[in-house]
């Protein structure tokens, strides 16, 4: 038995999901998969079992859990002392970003940082708002758009951040492109939809509003990323919906469109996994992120 295997097993059983947790602990599934059978030949009988397609705990598995969580805590809290004794001069900080701030915002933000701090590591993982959460444990910090929910792991604090505007797309000869600015939901779910996958911030916001409208939603393509939604409203698919920002550089082939009578907004917010004890660098980059005017 090594602290891997339990560290391994604890992700697992916070997950319920070896896929989820693979991404979490940054190893492949085969890896997982394998450390937890190691694992379970040690005790010499199941600690979980499959259910659908994730994992159950047997009671053995939960007797174990409890000693695999606290070892897990242990370690964070020693690499969190490891950064803040090292300081800023080495270390390593690892980012999450849910799509829009990871493709709008993020690279400005690590570009700064780098100029402060040139000598630490930034690694960084994408994916919509529920992939972010699924992978706070192995993270020092995560921008995400939408509400992050409510199951976040123990110590998690959130930052309300920025503020952001959704719009409604179409391809230019759409009947709604004919010089307006802003359409009501009524008149945009008389149209086919692209929306993006389960999971996304975005459609999050638009299911809701379509809801709270009593407005019918004619769905034609569910399609994951921000630039796969801009793609099908390029090939004629429907009427899309996006953040303001990420069609700051669009041409002229697609038509932003305000909704109105109020317009969509929603807040981003700054995760900080383990806000006890963070490194000295998440902290500096929570800092780098609060500075007013750094994002215009």
């Amino acid at each position: 038995m090594t602290p891997e295997q339990l560290i391994t097993f604890a992700t697992v059983a916070e997950h319920g999901n070896i896929s989820r947790a693979a991404v979490a602990l940054h190893l492949s599934q085969p890896a997982v998969s394998g450390q937890l059978r190691l694992l379970q030949d040690e005790f010499g009988e199941p600690l979980y079992q499959r259910d659908g397609r994730g994992v159950r705990l047997t009671a053995a598995g939960e007797q174990l859990l409890g000693h695999a969580e606290r070892l897990r805590e242990t370690f964070r809290a020693a690499h969190a002392l490891r950064d803040a004794l090292r300081g800023l001069e080495r270390g390593t900080l690892r980012i999450g970003a849910s799509t829009t701030p990871a493709s709008y915002l993020l690279p400005y933000l690590i570009a700064a940082f780098h100029k402060r701090y040139p000598d630490v590591l930034v690694t960084t993982i994408d994916g919509n708002t529920a992939d972010i959460v699924a992978a706070l444990g192995s993270l020092d910090i995560a921008l995400v758009e939408g509400s992050p929910g409510h199951d976040l792991p123990l110590g998690t604090t959130v930052t309300s951040w920025r503020e952001d505007e959704i719009v409604a797309i179409l391809p230019n000869g759409h009947p709604l492109a004919d010089g307006r600015d802003a359409a009501t939901l009524d008149a945009l779910s008389e149209h086919p939809l692209v929306l993006r996958e389960p999971g996304s911030g975005v459609r999050q916001i638009i299911e809701r509003a379509f809801a709270d409208c009593d407005a019918p939603m004619r769905v034609a393509l569910e399609i994951a990323g921000v630039e796969g939604v801009k793609e099908a409203v390029r090939a004629g698919m429907g009427i899309g919906f996006v953040s303001a920002m990420s069609i700051r550089h669009e041409d002229s082939a697609l038509r932003r469109v305000r909704i109105a009578p109020q317009p969509l907004t929603r807040r981003f917010s700054i995760l900080l996994p383990h806000a006890a004890t963070p490194s000295r660098v998440a902290a500096r980059f929570l800092e780098l992120c609060e500075e007013p005017g750094l994002l215009g």
